[in-house]
């Protein structure tokens, strides 16, 4: 054993305080904005609402640091990034409201908002019940901090939304916790053992052995176990006769296992209130409204529930103390620039979220012109992030962050920005698109006669005279991912 003293150079990048809260802000939702927001006008006292104060009595939004009125827009400082205007994106080097393909109308003010009733409950919700358990645990400080960001991924059925690995990315660029996917994933082993049983699984087979494994250890049990695992297609399709024959063992004893998984909870956090649907409702509040005006110009509007920010008064005057000497004058003026600086970061930061959304919003829209004209799913052109990313300049990341979770809602009905991203089937040929695919699907087996039900072979043979070659097995990938059972089934359940 001896030391040693190196040199190493290693190359590393490190988001900014900055940029890791607009990556979060980017994420949030409208109305998770509007409490973002209301919690910094609570904490921040240089930050104030320009509507909480008379029209008369309202000041510049902030001041520059010689005491001049600050007045430019998120456009104009993004463009002062830029050495010319042949190194800016297209969203940037087009001047005032009016956007790329006759788009328009671009305000951020409105009260439409959709609401989906979901379940009231004043009972302790999912998330809490798991923490609670989690502090029952033997884990220490940090491993707490590692079970809490698990738990608040899993959704209201019970189910985990992310990998282990995108977990710690997260928790490392986000909360600045520098873990592991290993850590992650002891972690989550550890949250799958909490009840409900099967809380934690990743999908519905991992959910089903999860709870199994907590059943006393008999026959049936094991027999359940074993189909799970290893003839869960063949269980789907109910084809008993065929997991008999590979298992060694009668069809009474599989229909016995099978009635032993029939009766567990595919949805084990279902049971649970969710506190997360607040005031007993779960809302949908979209972040876009779209419609086609009678000169067939496309109107696209921001929906922001947002009220304008400012710097207070108080805190953007740079001579408020005036000529005060001493030491307390000092701190005064170092806690006012603190402050200061606070709000209009934050400021900032809300205006680049909204300019973002609306220039990922409108390249959509622009990729998708034919969609929001028709709206008939087969117009749906393929589009991926990339595409967007030609357009915006953005990175991918960025482009995926600001399109999840968040809804445009036009005359129809309220789509997910998600929907209108689609990988063509084919190369060089954008006909063949998997919406469009889905749409005949769906048409043809709504359509169809349920005493004898379209099979994958019969729905393939249809594709094909509406000119869309594909191969069988992807006719049953796009039937099973839109909910329908193979024919036998169907006429079954008929």
């Amino acid at each position: 054993m001896k030391q040693q003293l190196g040199t190493e150079l290693k190359q590393t990048q490190r988001l900014t305080p900055l940029q890791v809260q607009f990556v979060r802000m980017l994420e949030m939702t409208g109305p998770e904005v509007e409490d973002e927001v209301q919690r910094a006008l609570d904490e921040m006292p240089a930050l104030e609402a320009v509507d909480d104060q008379p029209e008369d009595q309202r000041t510049p939004s902030s001041a520059t640091e010689d005491g001049t009125a600050f007045n430019e827009t998120p456009d104009e400082m993004q463009r002062a990034d830029f050495r010319s205007e042949e190194d800016m994106p297209e969203y940037l080097s087009s001047t005032g409201n009016t956007v790329t393909s006759g788009i328009r109308h671009r305000t951020f003010d409105s009260e439409l908002t959709y609401h989906e009733q979901g379940v009231a409950s004043d009972g302790e919700g999912l998330t809490e019940r798991l923490m609670n358990q989690v502090s029952e645990l033997d884990l220490n400080e940090k491993e707490v901090e590692i079970a809490r960001y698990i738990v608040g991924n899993i959704d209201s059925n019970g189910y985990m939304t992310r990998s282990c690995q995108a977990l710690a990315d997260d928790m490392t660029i986000e909360s600045g916790i520098d873990v592991s996917t290993e850590e992650v994933g002891h972690i989550w082993e550890m949250v799958r053992t909490l009840d409900p049983p099967g809380v934690g699984a990743m999908d519905l087979r991992d959910c089903l052995l999860l709870q199994l494994r907590r059943l006393p250890r008999t026959t049936a049990t094991l027999t359940a176990i074993e189909i799970v695992s290893s003839y869960f297609d063949l269980l789907a399709k109910k084809h008993y006769a065929k997991i008999a024959g590979r298992i060694g063992i009668d069809t009474d004893a599989v229909a016995k296992a099978a009635d032993i998984i029939k009766h567990l909870d595919p949805k084990p956090g279902g049971g649970v209130p969710d506190m997360r649907m607040e005031h007993g409702s779960r809302g949908i509040s979209p972040d876009f409204s779209f419609e086609t005006g009678e000169d067939g110009v496309l109107s696209l509007t921001l929906l922001n529930h947002v009220p304008e920010l400012r710097v207070e008064a108080t805190f953007a005057e740079e001579d408020s103390l005036g000529r005060q000497q001493g030491r307390l004058a000092d701190e005064a003026r170092a806690f006012l620039r603190a402050k200061r600086e606070d709000a209009r970061n934050f400021i900032k930061i809300v205006n680049m979220r909204q300019q973002t959304l609306f220039n990922v919003m409108s390249a959509i829209v622009k990729l998708q012109h034919k969609f929001f004209l028709t709206e008939e799913e087969e117009d749906i052109r393929p589009m991926v992030l990339k595409d967007v990313a030609a357009i915006t300049g953005y990175n991918l990341s960025v482009i995926s962050r600001a399109t999840q979770g968040k809804y445009v809602a036009t005359i129809r009905g309220v789509y997910p920005l998600k929907k209108f991203f689609n990988e063509r089937i084919r190369e060089n040929d954008e006909s063949v698109t998997a919406n469009r695919v889905m749409a005949v699907i769906r048409s043809a087996i709504e359509q169809e006669n349920k005493d004898k039900p379209l099979s994958d072979r019969e729905l393939t043979l249809l594709l094909e005279k509406e000119g869309l070659p594909i191969a069988r097995r992807t006719v049953a990938k796009y039937r099973e991912t839109m909910g329908f059972q193979v024919a036998r089934l169907r006429k079954q359940a008929h």
